[in-house]
C-alpha cells in the first residue's frame, strides 16, 4: 500500500515511522500479542478431549468396583480432564466433599496451564491505547514547540506533530482493540472447556456416591 502526495510516494512503513520512538514499543507489543494468541490457540486446540466412549467405559469400571482399572484408563489418556477424574479416583474412600475439593484443586492447576501468559495479553490490551494517547500528547507538544520557534501556524510547521499524534493514537488503539478481542476470545474458549470439566466432575461425584466402596 502506498500513500501518494505531491512530492512522490510514501510507503506505509515510512508513514508509521513518523509516529516517533513510541512506535518501537507499540510494534513490540503487537508481536508479543500475536505470539501469545497463536501459542495459546494452538495449545488449546491440541489438547485431547474425552469422548462419550471413554466416559462410558469409565462409568462401567466404576460401577463394577474396578477402581484400579478406572485409574489406569485415565492414565492412558493423560489429558487435563482425565487427570482431574484420576484425582477423584485416587481419593475414593474419603468424604465426597474432600473428593470434590481435590478435583477442583486439580482443575485449577490444569486451567492455569491453559491461561498461561493470557495475563500479558490483557495488559497489552490496556497499555497500547494509553501509549497511543501519550503519543498524542507528545505530538501536540511538538506542534506548539514548532509554532513557538517559527511563529507560524502553517500546515508545513504543524504536520510533523500531527503525524506523530494521529499515527501513534491509531496504532495504539488498533493494537489494544485486537489484543482485547483476542484475550476475551481465548478466555471464552477456556471457560467452555472448564464448564465441560465441571459437568463431568459433577457426574463423576454422583457416580461415586452411588458406588459401594
Amino acid at each position: 500500500m502506498l500513500l501518494v502526495n505531491e512530492s512522490g510516494t510514501m510507503s506505509t512503513l515510512d508513514l508509521l515511522f513518523k509516529g516517533g520512538w513510541l512506535m518501537v514499543p507499540l510494534l513490540l507489543f503487537s508481536l508479543i500479542a500475536v505470539y501469545i494468541f497463536i501459542d495459546r490457540l494452538v495449545f488449546i486446540k491440541s489438547q485431547p478431549k474425552l469422548d462419550q466412549r471413554f466416559l462410558g467405559a469409565l462409568s462401567e469400571k466404576m460401577k463394577s468396583g474396578n477402581f484400579n482399572e478406572a485409574a489406569n484408563l485415565c492414565r492412558s489418556v493423560n489429558c487435563s480432564e482425565s487427570r482431574i477424574l484420576l484425582k477423584g479416583i485416587e481419593s475414593i474412600g474419603q468424604p465426597a466433599s474432600d473428593i470434590k475439593s481435590k478435583m477442583e484443586s486439580e482443575g485449577k492447576l490444569e486451567a492455569y496451564e491453559y491461561e498461561k501468559n493470557l495475563y500479558f495479553l490483557g495488559v497489552i490490551a490496556g497499555i497500547a491505547p494509553m501509549m497511543g494517547f501519550i503519543g498524542t500528547i507528545l505530538g501536540v507538544i511538538k506542534i506548539f514547540y514548532n509554532i513557538s520557534l517559527t511563529d507560524d501556524i502553517s500546515i508545513s510547521v504543524i504536520s510533523g506533530g500531527l503525524y506523530q499524534k494521529l499515527i501513534t493514537s491509531g496504532v495504539g488503539l488498533s493494537i489494544g482493540i485486537i489484543a482485547f478481542i483476542a484475550y476475551h476470545f481465548l478466555n471464552h474458549m477456556i471457560d467452555r472447556i472448564v464448564q465441560r470439566w465441571e459437568f463431568n466432575s459433577v457426574r463423576f461425584i454422583d457416580l461415586i456416591s452411588k458406588t459401594s466402596v
